[in-house]
């Protein structure tokens, strides 16, 4: 999905380096730290709120939230199930 938006392959095999990169926006690298902080302890404060809100709206942070919240669902599931990934 994140290449047919434009994403290269070298941004996604350094992903976990994005803050920083200059080839991501600053509403990416926002996105990208909310799913951080909610997969790794769900805590969010005012003042990254606050940053989320320069980028997008209410609605969009709800959508964001639940696809991450979604996606670290399948995550957990699959990683209880000891699952493996397919192609």
């Amino acid at each position: 999905m994140a290449r047919r938006h434009g994403w290269s392959d070298e941004q996604l095999n350094d992903l976990a380096n994005f803050r920083n990169r200059s080839d991501f926006t600053d509403a990416e690298k926002a996105a990208l730290d909310l799913a951080e902080r909610v997969t790794r302890d769900s805590g969010v404060d005012d003042a990254f709120w606050a940053e989320l809100r320069k980028h997008y709206d209410e609605g969009e942070i709800v959508e964001l939230l639940a696809a991450i919240g979604l996606f670290n669902y399948f995550n957990r599931f699959n990683n209880a199930l000891q699952m493996e990934p397919t192609k």
